[in-house]
């Protein structure tokens, strides 16, 4: 089985993620965001293409490809349920890793936390954010963008304990 934890940035989802694999069974955290920050560190901008040049290292080529072949070899080696907590709002991204989660693991699921901005930002200052970093200058682009049908299956976090979201039977899902 394969967990996408989908949302915006502080929203909840590594929390989340965290609680799910100590409560879950055979299970294992992958973070995509590894996968970026080690291509940021490999891809210096004189050697990016020019669609790659931007802020955000989900634009390389590279790492929606790898995100998948790292998923497929962990799933493989090590033989445990995979918990995937990411901020991904680019829709053609979401569609080629969630694809790819699916061809390794039909028992792929998708939950994108979603939650006011007030919230997230008030999240993002308790984790030590600086208030205007990149991580709040994505908040309103990610509570737009999750709107969208391929984020169904949202789990709303405002005023939610960790062991209310992580049991969705609990939660309230707008799907």
């Amino acid at each position: 089985m394969i967990i996408m934890l989908n949302g915006a940035f502080g929203v909840g989802k590594t929390t989340v993620a965290k609680e799910l694999h100590n409560t879950m069974k055979d299970t294992m955290l992958y973070d995509p965001e590894e996968v970026g920050f080690m291509l940021r560190s490999i891809i210096t901008e004189d050697i990016k293409f020019p669609e790659e040049r931007t802020d955000n290292f989900q634009d390389l080529k590279l790492w929606k490809q790898l995100v998948v072949q790292v998923a497929e070899q962990l799933r493989y080696r090590y033989n445990k349920h995979l918990i995937v907590p990411m901020t991904i709002y680019n829709k053609d991204y979401y569609h080629y890793i969630y694809e790819g989660f699916k061809n390794i693991d039909k028992e792929t699921y998708h939950f994108c936390l979603i939650a006011e901005e007030s919230t997230i930002h008030e999240r993002l200052r308790l984790r030590g954010e600086k208030e205007g970093n990149w991580c709040y200058q994505q908040t309103s682009m990610c509570v737009t963008a999750f709107q969208e049908a391929e984020f169904a299956l949202r789990i709303k976090t405002d005023g939610k304990s960790i062991d209310e979201i992580a049991n969705v039977k609990e939660c309230e899902i707008d799907a």
